[in-house]
């Protein structure tokens, strides 16, 4: 007989466009429904804060911009499944229905991580085939690289479990356990492997030295991303049980038996290899309560795990998490027409370049002004997807506009691209509008390094930066100052001729003070 789920008590819930007010003395996750259909799903006291009279959450900032007109809003209790509130509620002063969607009309909602996104509950079966074609695809071709890989984090716990997609989802997982036992022999092959699929003609692109993605087109156009997880198990040492560190999230004892030989699983009807002993990779993943369903789930890592994690494989993406979730409610939103003043500059000192490489391109607002301008551009950005709605526009209206990744603290990355544009003949010229306080030393000297590369053939560098002592970025700054003189002193050091420079109050918004901003333009003497 299977016991009664126990029910939490929600009372004097008041709801505005801030957050939810609300009485409970049980924690439990709770899903947010809008005329139905799940938006959010959070945990009644880890994700609240005490208020008067009880606790408030807030909204989450992804889903504020959709808070207009009304909806029938109810909180469900996501395990029992029973509704612990039911109420007609109206936000802003907008007219109409809530309707949480992207530009296309498809339905969006907030995955575990609060990303939103196309959840697997609003697809279709028909819609999910080239997923699931994709899933097989992937596996196959890994298995002829000599990998055997299966279905891991939350698509493997989906099969598992309900034999399916996990419906508050909103990607899937691939996971493999590399027969190497040093990290750097793993990273190499997990590079290997991306440059098979690559060659098979998937679109690909690098999380870290041992993951990466596969992007996927489904049925009605939406784009949903593959993810390619490596891992290996460490030997025992002194007498300690064999440890698995599999990206990005495990490291715990586990023995290579209850990996390989593989078994198999189903997934939505079709068969999938799996490992020999799926629950034990679970539980390594989620903990023993695996098998309870947590729309809201949040991995609580070990810090020894994320620093061994980071050191060997994930040192390369410092800040990538940050920049990603600043632009995962714009990668599709328009950004501003207007130009930097940078760009301004630029146009007026040099006219319209042939060429213009735009540097930390971020959501590409000028580079697809300059591109309308009939400037050739190449835009570099760490998070490429930023500049998602502005790639399209710019397919659109036949642009000569290229979007390109590039990471500054990867010598394998900044090099290659260095060396692509050394080899494209041409002088061309460099923008690079707010990057230097969004990295550190390490990526300035790889900056300065990569512009002399690009300007083989002249040209010039043109930087705006925010002017300042140097301070400790916080875990959710984007931007540090930099101090004018270092950044002179380096480029001076690397070769480079100061030709203009001047001080400026760069407006932040309106009625608030200027931020202290230098612009320089450099050059290599050829």
């Amino acid at each position: 007989m299977t016991a009664a789920v126990p029910l939490p008590r929600v009372e004097a819930v008041s709801i505005d466009d801030r957050g939810l007010s609300f009485r409970a003395t049980q924690d439990d996750v709770v899903d947010v429904c809008f005329d139905g259909r799940r938006i959010w799903s959070f945990w009644l006291l880890r994700d609240s804060e005490p208020a008067a009279g009880g606790r408030f959450a807030a909204w989450p900032s992804q889903l504020t911009r959709f808070l207009q007109g009304t909806t029938q809003l109810s909180l469900v209790a996501h395990v029992a499944d029973v509704t612990l509130y039911d109420a007609e509620v109206g936000f802003g002063a907008g007219d109409g229905r809530v309707a949480v969607v992207d530009e296309d009309g498809r339905p969006l909602g907030l995955d575990k991580s609060n990303r939103i996104s196309q959840t697997f509950d609003t697809r279709t079966p028909e819609q999910v085939v080239p997923l699931l074609d994709s899933i097989e695809a992937v596996l196959a071709a890994l298995k002829t690289a000599g990998i055997e890989a299966f279905p891991a984090y939350g698509t493997l716990l989906g099969a598992v479990r309900d034999g399916g997609l996990i419906g508050h989802d909103s990607d899937a997982d691939l996971g493999y356990v590399s027969k190497h036992s040093h990290p750097v022999d793993a990273i190499r092959e997990s590079f290997e492997l991306q440059r098979r699929l690559t060659e098979l003609g998937f679109a690909t692109d690098r999380y870290s030295g041992m993951a990466f993605k596969v992007d996927i087109i489904e049925a009605d156009g939406a784009s949903r991303g593959l993810d390619v997880f490596g891992g290996y198990i460490a030997p025992g040492v002194g007498g300690a049980p064999p440890m698995l560190y599999l990206m990005g999230e495990i490291g715990a004892p586990f023995e290579p038996s209850w990996i390989y030989p593989l078994g198999t699983t189903t997934l939505e009807g079709r068969t999938l290899p799996a490992p020999a002993r799926p629950e034990k990779l679970l539980e390594a993943t989620y903990g023993p309560g695996w098998r309870v369903p947590d729309p809201a789930y949040q991995f609580t890592t070990p810090r020894s795990t994320v620093r061994r994690l980071d050191g060997w494989f994930r040192g390369q993406r410092a800040q990538r998490n940050v920049w990603e979730r600043r632009y995962g409610t714009l990668r599709t939103v328009m950004p501003p027409e207007e130009p930097s003043a940078l760009a301004r500059f630029v146009l007026e000192s040099e006219g319209v370049p042939p060429q213009l490489v735009d540097l930390g391109a971020g959501r590409g607002a000028d580079s697809l002004w300059f591109a309308r301008q009939g400037a050739g551009v190449i835009a570099l950005d760490f998070v490429t997807a930023a500049s998602g709605a502005v790639q399209q526009l710019a397919a659109a209206e036949g642009l000569d506009l290229t979007v390109r990744w590039i990471n500054l603290v990867s010598l394998r990355s900044w090099l290659a691209e260095g060396a692509r544009l050394a080899w494209t003949p041409g002088p061309r010229v460099l923008m690079a509008n707010q990057l230097i306080g969004a990295t550190n030393e390490i990526g300035r000297a790889a900056a300065w390094q990569f512009a002399r590369m690009a300007l083989r053939d002249g040209g010039r560098l043109y930087l705006e930066f925010w002017r300042g002592e140097p301070r400790e970025r916080t875990v959710t700054e984007l931007l540090s100052p930099v101090p004018d003189e270092t950044v002179v002193a380096e480029l001076v050091a690397r070769g480079a001729v100061i030709v203009h420079r001047e001080n400026l109050d760069e407006g932040t918004a309106p009625g608030k003070p200027g931020r202290p901003t230098t612009r320089l333009v450099a050059e290599w003497p050829r």
